[in-house]
């Protein structure tokens, strides 16, 4: 966010200027109240309205363009810098590893050959259809071609969706903005020195990409430790706030990708640093510091996009919008529908319902503008490319973000049977009944509560957990009976993971050489015929 309320006054100004830029503080105080009560209004509006918050946000900073677009603005080095970091780091520590890992196939479809796809279709579409130079033309097609999560997932929060559809979204936005940030740096490379040979191109990708991967790795592992010697939940935040903001820059001063590096060193940290916190309440005010983190951030900038963005301007080139929209649609269409139509040869295939909300669930958010505001002011047309990223931006926030909720709906995928429904209650009744019972050992083993205190609390929460498990044991046993394929989802979700277990756990030994590999690649072939065979949770 770039704060412009007042000229730099050199040092060694006089006093009466050094006052006057004084006042420059409660203006900046009053304009973050400002901003403040709008966002507050609009929660409340979008609310009661039931459209997505972040869709209210970019409305209402529409008509406040005149009033404060003058004093603030996006500041593209503070988004990537800062902003950015925080989304992709709250996002991966909310990550799980094994379900991510269970819909790898089509996450790095959609992330790698799908945007490379979609951006190339839109880069041809514009050259042709506006008859601009390629480099600007792939510029728009990598700016584009990301997809941003917060409006998806907004949705996701007011409807159920499938976990692996919202795994699928979440996974390929994550990797998605890495993607972005790096074919955007590599097409400057090529406006910078004029050409490059495509292996070269292809080996600038794979070391800045691969390199970052090694960094999120290095600086993710070496703060597990640290974490867990760390009692202090306010000292753990210090951590995690450096290790984000601290992995990008690191990435960055070393020309890998900052991006790639933050996202692997969240899902790493995520993974197996806040899993081995004494405390069950200090794991949860870091996970709550983090939500509240990237909801004031995400809340901010979509206030910012609409607030930087001109209708009438827009307007004006309206034609030229609508050209790269077509554009940034038919890119989506073909990378979404052909690349997951393939998917079922090697992995189980993704619904066609689902493939329609991953279509129209392709929101343009905040980095697609920053990446357009940070084109260098030498590139000729800069001025022309920013304005059609505008238009689609708001295009997608406003017509897809309002619609998307609606087609969820409509398409019925969040349907659930009354029987899981009540398994569903009952099985969030036993895990928080267990976590409290670990929670109470941790409390006895440390000294905190008295033996007798202890046995009254464990005896209370094991009721709980006893009258759980026989309900779920009596679904269980229906199942079985009835064998009805509306209630399979919730036990394949359990199955899978348990098949995934024993996949890891074999593939770990034939690394060892603890098992022969003639053995172990017939069971590896049947374990994967048993998780295709399972319904999708």
């Amino acid at each position: 966010m770039e704060w412009i309320v007042a000229q730099q006054i050199p040092l060694g100004s006089n006093p009466a200027v050094d006052t006057q830029m004084g006042g420059t503080i409660p203006e900046l105080v009053i304009i973050l109240i400002i901003l403040l009560l709008i966002a507050t209004v609009v929660a409340l509006v979008t609310q009661r309205l039931r459209i997505p918050y972040v869709t209210g946000l970019v409305l209402a900073g529409l008509p406040i363009t005149d009033v404060l677009s003058r004093r603030i603005g996006l500041d593209p080095p503070l988004v990537l810098n800062l902003f950015l970091p925080i989304l992709i780091f709250e996002a991966s520590i909310n990550t799980d590893i094994s379900r991510l890992r269970s819909t790898f196939k089509p996450i790095a479809l959609l992330a790698g050959p799908g945007s490379i796809l979609s951006s190339a279709i839109i880069a041809m579409l514009i050259k042709f259809g506006l008859g601009i130079a390629w480099v600007p033309a792939l510029l728009i097609g990598v700016i584009l071609a990301n997809t941003d999560t917060v409006s998806m997932i907004a949705v996701f929060k007011e409807i159920r969706v499938p976990s692996r559809l919202s795994t699928i979204v979440e996974g390929e936005t994550l990797f998605n903005d890495a993607a972005a940030l790096v074919s955007f740096n590599l097409i400057l490379v090529i406006y910078a020195t004029g050409s490059l040979t495509v292996v070269a191109g292809i080996k600038e990708l794979l070391v800045v990409a691969l390199g970052g991967g090694l960094v999120g790795a290095i600086l993710g592992y070496l703060s597990v430790p640290i974490f867990v010697r760390l009692n202090d939940p306010l000292s753990s935040l210090l951590l995690t706030v450096a290790l984000a903001l601290g992995t990008f820059q690191i990435g960055q001063f070393l020309r890998v990708s900052g991006a790639v590096a933050v996202v692997i060193a969240g899902l790493i940290f995520g993974n197996l640093g806040l899993p081995r916190s004494s405390s069950a309440s200090d794991r949860m005010t870091l996970l709550s510091f983090w939500e509240y983190a990237g909801f004031g951030v995400n809340t901010f900038i979509f206030l910012l996009i609409g607030i930087e963005i001109n209708p009438f301007i827009l307007w004006k080139i309206l034609p030229s919008i609508l050209l790269v929209i077509l554009a940034y649609q038919l890119g989506r269409i073909l990378s979404v529908y052909l690349l997951l139509t393939g998917l079922r040869w090697f992995d189980r295939p993704v619904p066609l319902k689902w493939q329609h909300v991953l279509f129209l669930g392709n929101i343009k958010g905040s980095l697609s503008m920053a990446l357009a505001l940070s084109i260098p002011l030498t590139l000729p047309g800069r001025e022309d490319i920013i304005a059609l990223v505008f238009g689609a931006v708001l295009f997608s926030l406003v017509g897809q973000g309002l619609s998307l909720l609606w087609l969820v709906k409509r398409l019925k995928i969040n349907r659930v049977s009354d029987v899981m429904e009540q398994a569903g209650k009952l099985q969030i009744q036993l895990i928080a009944a267990k976590a409290a019972q670990d929670e109470l050992d941790s409390l006895l083993k440390s000294g905190v509560l008295p033996k007798a205190v202890y046995e009254e609390l464990w005896a209370s929460y094991q009721v709980r957990v006893a009258e759980s498990e026989r309900v779920l044991r009596d679904f269980h046993n229906q199942y079985r009976a009835s064998q009805l394929k509306s209630d399979r989802s919730g036990l394949d979700a359990i199955r899978r993971r348990l098949l995934l277990a024993e996949k890891g756990a074999v593939s770990d030994a034939l690394r060892k050489r603890i098992v022969p590999e003639d053995l172990v690649q017939p069971y590896i072939k049947d374990l994967d015929e048993k998780l295709l065979g399972l319904e999708d949770d």
